[in-house]
């Protein structure tokens, strides 16, 4: 709870106010007499807050509503009447300060990832009083995602969060850092993929100087009028924000046509946030195989295990000089490092269980990011932090996307793709493939799949089956129909138009009686297991009954696999969250 708004002095701490009641398992708010005695201020209405830029964009910071006593809190919560002055004061205390908390959802109450400038803080404030609610709404600021986004997480699909620092020099202490005159890069830049069954996570690295495209960005003004920013062929990744007045939102669709991905969220961070947020949590644990004296990024420490925080840890994150071939992919490395031992210091029951490090680190969380208008409050960020907080630090794996040496360059400096490592790797994110050893789907699930596709096969001039168009590029279903009769001897198929609704994913839909035709055609088109629909044949244009192919969005052509990779390529630099490891 806010001290100042309870008329507490300056110097008391809120966390200080909260005691976890061993017996309960809860927290209760324990006031000093004179202040329980004080009559308790009412709900504060909302008030509009100012706006300010980064990366050239408006931020706009919400504003919670205003409520009535007796009205609903945030969070679904109902608040309790006003103490009557004169109430003693211990019973209003306890009865205005308790703060149920789930002996079992410890791990839901918050999510902090960061490093390099990067940070994504995720706290739970259902439970917390209304003032001290508001307060850290009043410090989130937000960005339109200019329709490049999703909409919103649903907790009923995979979660795609785009997370990047920016170089940009902003915040007391950080001139020193960056690009003087620059108005930021996209400097560092993850993106966190949470299964759809919450087991697992990916982290994917995309390094900043990957050659790539940037499309058109359509772009909300501080009027509120829309500008497209022109999109730039050939350049490096992280002009996608900052550069000619891009914001995040870019940065988001510049993701998606690299990879396929269509983020829900984006959450935005500069130094700052990893210097206050090591603060807050009391340290994270890094480990050197080696002595590093950098004097670009000033980090300055002997080989052998540290635990740091503030400026230093600052300095970890962005020295690359010094570690493995002095690159920013060494980097990359050394920054997945710092996460993994970040999120096993968030989930430790030393964090969870003090109130002073949850505190802090609400305070320092919502201060430091600048996150999409979809996730702009308190309330919406707890939902979300419940959803990534499911999954074990032991499934979550960091993967650096592969990439060579730009070969049109004598000098290297810049990268790009390496294929088709890179493309299997973008379709086993997309596919909810763990990288991980992680079990996703139920057994009987997935041995149903692999069954399909046992069995018998039919010759393939006996396969029936209509081709529908069902998001894949128009003239898909024309090519497939041909490819299937010229070159794989498929001669009854036939183009049936369009499909009703588009698909995300091809599927094939048969009959009972025509498995042995389903698994010749799979065979043939490399289709997944999970691609076939055992259903209902239908009748085609000789009035016979046939399968139906529908090709779905993820359709790339006649002749190309569908199936996805199951499991990593080699030449993908991966590691796991709950491992140890000195940098090199």
């Amino acid at each position: 709870m806010d001290a100042q708004g309870r008329g507490r002095a300056d110097d008391i701490d809120p966390a200080d106010q909260w005691v976890l009641n061993p017996d309960t398992g809860e927290y209760e708010l324990r006031l000093a007499p004179s202040a329980a005695q004080s009559p308790v201020p009412g709900p504060r209405g909302s008030g509009g807050r100012g706006t300010t830029g980064t990366g050239g964009a408006a931020r706009a910071r919400k504003t919670a509503p205003a409520r009535r006593s007796g009205a609903a809190a945030p969070g679904g919560e109902t608040p309790s009447p006003r103490r009557r002055t004169g109430a003693p004061a211990e019973t209003a205390a306890g009865r205005r300060g308790r703060r149920p908390v789930p002996k079992k959802a410890k791990g839901k109450k918050v999510l902090v990832w960061t490093g390099a400038s990067l940070a994504l803080v995720l706290v739970g404030a259902s439970g917390a009083a209304y003032l001290y609610y508001e307060h850290l709404n009043s410090n989130i600021t937000s960005v339109s995602d200019d329709g490049a986004g999703t909409g919103g997480f649903s907790k009923d699909r995979a979660i795609n969060i785009l997370l990047v620092g920016t170089d940009k020099r902003t915040g007391k202490g950080n001139e020193g850092y960056g690009d003087k005159d620059s108005a930021g890069h996209a400097d560092t830049t993850l993106v966190l993929h949470v299964s759809k069954d919450r087991t697992n996570a990916t982290v994917l690295s995309i390094p900043r100087d990957l050659i790539t495209d940037i499309p058109d960005c359509p772009t909300t003004q501080e009027d509120g009028s829309e500008k497209i920013i022109p999109g730039t062929q050939r350049t490096r990744f992280n002009n996608s924000l900052g550069q000619e007045d891009r914001t995040p939102s870019c940065t988001m669709r510049t993701i998606t046509e690299l990879t396929g991905l269509k983020m829900d969220h984006f959450m935005v961070a500069d130094f700052n946030a990893v210097k206050t947020l090591t603060s807050a949590v009391g340290g994270v644990d890094v480990c050197l195989a080696k002595d590093i004296k950098d004097p670009d990024s000033k980090l300055d420490l002997p080989k052998g295990e540290h635990t740091i925080e503030g400026e230093e840890a600052l300095a970890f994150v962005r020295t690359r000089h010094s570690v493995g071939l002095g690159g920013d992919l060494s980097r990359i490395e050394l920054q997945q490092q710092f996460l993994g031992s970040m999120m096993r210091k968030l989930k430790s029951n030393d964090t969870l269980t003090s109130p002073r490090k949850m505190i802090k680190l609400a305070e320092a969380g919502t201060k430091a990011l600048t996150v999409d208008s979809q996730i702009s409050t308190i309330k919406k960020l707890a939902d979300l932090g419940a959803e990534l907080g499911k999954f074990d630090t032991k499934n979550l794996t960091f993967a650096t996307v592969p990439v060579d040496d730009n070969p049109a360059e004598k000098i290297k400096a810049t990268v790009v793709l390496k294929e088709p490592q890179a493309q299997q790797l973008f379709a086993m994110v997309r596919e909810d493939v763990s990288l991980s050893d992680v079990k996703q789907q139920k057994k009987k699930e997935k041995a149903a799949e692999a069954a399909r596709l046992k069995g018998t096969k039919a010759p393939a001039s006996e396969v029936r089956v209509r081709i529908l168009n069902g998001g894949a590029v128009t003239g898909s279903a024309q090519e497939t129909l041909s490819w299937l009769q010229v070159q794989e001897g498929v001669t009854k198929s036939e183009n049936a138009g369009n499909a009703e609704q588009p698909l995300a994913k091809t599927t094939l839909e048969y009959g009972p009686d025509q498995a042995d035709q389903a698994r010749r055609l799979a065979e043939i088109m490399g289709l997944s297991g999970a691609a076939l629909k055992p259903g209902e044949s239908v009748t085609n244009s000789q009035g016979v009954p046939a399968m139906t192919l529908t090709l779905g969005k993820d359709f790339e052509g006649a002749g190309v696999p569908l199936t996805t990779p199951a499991k990593v390529p080699d030449a993908v630099q991966k590691a796991t969250a709950d491992k140890v490891e000195c940098a090199k």
